[in-house]
């Protein structure tokens, strides 16, 4: 059993892999052993590393300055470019906490003899990946391409349930959309909803490209027994990507709906107290005839008059009330 090398907090995983085992080395020895001209790669696997740690691994890597330059910057879309022999590959991450997606990034130095892989913000450790894998030494013997697949479809994967979750949480909100009260924080939480995933969406999105140029690339020599793993990567991406502008076409449906029916309800509220102040306005009207005090009033001197103007009123109210039922004004 080799013993593990001494090496920085931040470096979670620094190993070549001969005949698809592991061996740990330290990062000094990783030019050393890419001098040796074998089936070995080194994967070397990074979290929130600092400057001095990006430019070390640059000298053992010959790494371009562009790309080590973009490794320090945490906030960069996702995204593919080509230095030479090796492939710059920006992905962002995601995970669900406390109901909000918190949003990382992983950036990916891709070579014929390597791999590297550094982490920034919310961002799973890839440890489930490389144990998987090593559990299959024939599998690794094919280089770093398996490993790549790897750590991008565990990536990919992760985007799924965060996505169910989102579709649960709508289906919740579109029950409370048609309750009989209105609730603000519906609203809140569909606006919440829809920006979460308009931002999942700028993260799954690219990948679609980012594969579809990797399948292209000729230069890294990509095995073509691995090819047909990463069009599977694409499709779930692509699937995902629907699947979110499905939701989100969904969340705005509710949106509006809701802001409808508030709408719909204020009206009916208007054309309830529309009705009731009519019903109150026909009273007030002959009553307030009646108290100006004017002499000749008519049927003021009768002994009846009084009765039957309240008879009168009464059913005029009660043939106005039958009326407003009947065109649902009440």
């Amino acid at each position: 059993m080799s013993i593990k090398p001494d090496i920085p907090a931040c470096v979670v995983n620094c190993a070549v892999y001969r005949d698809g085992r592991r061996q740990d080395i330290s990062l000094d020895q990783i030019s050393d052993v890419l001098s040796v001209d074998d089936d070995s790669f080194v994967w070397v696997g990074l979290h929130e590393p600092a400057e001095a740690l990006l430019d070390k691994l640059q000298q053992e890597f010959a790494l371009h300055d562009l790309a080590i330059e973009d490794a320090h910057n945490a906030h960069q879309r996702p995204k593919i470019e080509a230095f030479g022999n090796t492939l710059f590959i920006a992905m962002h991450t995601a995970q669900l906490v406390n109901e909000h997606v918190d949003f990382g990034e992983t950036q990916i130095f891709f070579g014929k003899r390597f791999l590297v892989t550094v982490r920034h913000g919310s961002s799973p450790s890839f440890s489930v990946v490389r144990e998987k894998l090593e559990r299959d030494p024939d599998i690794l013997k094919l280089g770093p391409a398996v490993a790549l697949h790897g750590v991008m479809d565990f990536i990919v994967d992760n985007y799924q349930p965060i996505v169910s979750d989102f579709q649960e949480e709508l289906d919740d909100l579109e029950h409370a959309i048609f309750s009989d009260e209105f609730h603000r924080d519906t609203v809140q939480r569909l606006y919440t909803l829809r920006k979460e995933l308009t931002l999942m969406r700028m993260s799954v999105t690219p990948v679609q490209d980012i594969l579809s140029q990797l399948l292209r690339s000729e230069t890294l020599g990509v095995p073509d027994i691995v090819r047909p793993y990463f069009r599977d990567i694409r499709d779930h991406a692509t699937r995902t990507a629907d699947y979110i502008d499905v939701l989100r076409e969904m969340a705005s449906a509710a949106m509006n709906v809701n802001l409808s029916l508030v709408t719909v309800n204020q009206g009916e509220i208007v054309k309830r107290l529309a009705g009731w102040a009519a019903l109150l306005a026909l009273p007030t009207l002959v009553t307030s005839w009646y108290g100006m005090n004017f002499r000749h009033m008519p049927e003021l001197a009768q002994p009846y008059a009084y009765p039957i103007l309240i008879s009168v009123v009464s059913f005029a109210c009660v043939a106005l009330y039958r009326y407003l039922r009947r065109v649902r004004w009440l």
